[in-house]
């Protein structure tokens, strides 16, 4: 028998009992949509995430003395870059290179009249160009200019928590780069809001001119920083940058625990999809298993009349095929709807998750569309349907022509 009349007569069979086979339909599509849905939204924390953490924290690629650790935030000059200038304006000079600028770290104590809290004092250039999503993130104040000498920025929701206002003083207490204890005041210029809570309540920027002569670390630096223009160049800038004095880092080794730790939950995300799609064969098993038993006659007829058993199974697996390619469709429409929705929307998370981790997240989780990995969600959906159709299907083909049609 052609192959087309299989099909057909596939066809017809899933329409004698439409409910079941909508439901069928809907088991497949409702199943794709979700994991759409789930690895649409996990791909969109990753991105946001590390994005989040490129341009607030790490950059594109770092410049530090060989001898720094940034768990230390060590102030010592030997840990420190020393020729900034040059080095700065070597990094400039490179074509893949958008803005580079020293930055320095330093652990501190911000006192107020009620409590003390530990936050990181970062020393910045205000006018380079990778400051630029704080400055467009600033909600009150203004932000700070290279000559300021006691100003500072907070993060509003760390201010909020202190009950500080812009113009107010606040103390900071540090250890400076002689290991000596040291404190000065400054008035608080501005507020700024990143959208990554972690970041707003744990960092006070001063200018970086101020932050040296505060820490005693005149001249140096903890890293120079840049931003490039493409971030698939981190390695070339990299090695042109690289000498016996320093090492530079790309934004993969800087942020190399949060993609390990995003690798392994990847094992768990797999087999919550193997989970999903596993559901979903069970119920077209289930279909195609209830439709042998309803006409296990009609399959006696059909052998007894000369149809192999191989064609029963194909006619079988061809009705998995429908079921499966129909509901890929349907899903696939749904899926991107959602996907589409909840990255324009996408879904609040709660002060306390957002700011309770190290990860960058922002405070709303938006979707990422990524067509390769829908696509081969759907590929595996249908191999899975598919699969799932060859039990049923070989029960029908090894039936017995004088026993299927005594049978009822």
């Amino acid at each position: 028998m052609a192959f087309n009349k299989l099909w057909v007569i596939a066809f017809r069979d899933l329409g004698r009992n439409r409910r079941r086979t909508l439901l069928s339909f809907l088991a497949v599509a409702l199943g794709l949509m979700l994991l759409m849905l789930i690895n649409g939204l996990i791909a969109g924390m990753v991105n946001d995430a590390l994005q989040n953490s490129i341009r607030l924290r790490t950059g594109h690629v770092q410049l530090r003395a060989k001898s720094y650790t940034e768990e230390k935030m060590s102030l010592q000059w030997k840990d420190l870059l020393t020729n900034v200038d040059d080095l700065t304006k070597q990094a400039q000079a490179l074509p893949e290179v958008k803005a580079a600028a020293p930055v320095l770290w330093a652990g501190a104590v911000l006192n107020t009249s009620d409590e003390a809290i530990g936050l990181q004092l970062i020393g910045i250039e205000p006018a380079s160009a990778i400051y630029a999503p704080i400055q467009s993130a600033m909600v009150a104040g203004d932000f700070l200019t290279g000559d300021d000498r006691s100003g500072v920025l907070l993060g509003k929701r760390l201010a909020d928590s202190l009950g500080l206002v812009v113009g107010q003083k606040v103390n900071v207490s540090i250890i400076n780069a002689d290991g000596q204890p040291d404190e000065a005041d400054f008035t608080i210029r501005g507020l700024f809001s990143s959208g990554v809570l972690s970041y707003d309540e744990s960092a006070i920027l001063l200018p970086l001119a101020r932050a040296q002569a505060f820490t005693q670390t005149a001249g140096h630096a903890s890293a120079l920083m840049m931003l490039l223009q493409r971030q698939e160049d981190a390695d070339k800038v990299a090695a042109a940058l690289q000498s016996p004095d320093t090492v530079a880092l790309t934004w993969q080794t800087l942020n190399q625990v949060f993609l390990q730790t995003m690798q392994t939950a990847m094992g768990f995300y797999t087999i919550l999809d193997g989970i999903v799609m596993l559901v979903v064969a069970v119920i077209i098993a289930n279909t195609l298993l209830m439709a042998v038993f309803e006409r296990i006659r009609e399959m006696g007829i059909l052998a007894a009349l000369g149809m192999k058993g191989r064609q029963i199974m194909q006619m079988f697996l061809f009705e998995a095929a429908i079921l499966g390619l129909v509901g890929i469709a349907v899903g696939l429409v749904l899926g991107t709807a959602g996907v589409l929705w909840l990255a324009r929307v996408g879904i609040p998370l709660s002060d306390a998750t957002a700011s309770s981790t190290n990860i960058a997240l922002s405070g709303v989780m938006h979707a990422q569309f990524v067509p390769t990995t829908f696509a081969w969600l759907a590929l595996w959906t249908l191999v899975i349907t598919l699969l799932a159709a060859l039990y049923p299907a070989w029960f029908a083909a090894r039936l017995e022509p004088v026993e299927a049609l005594h049978g009822k």
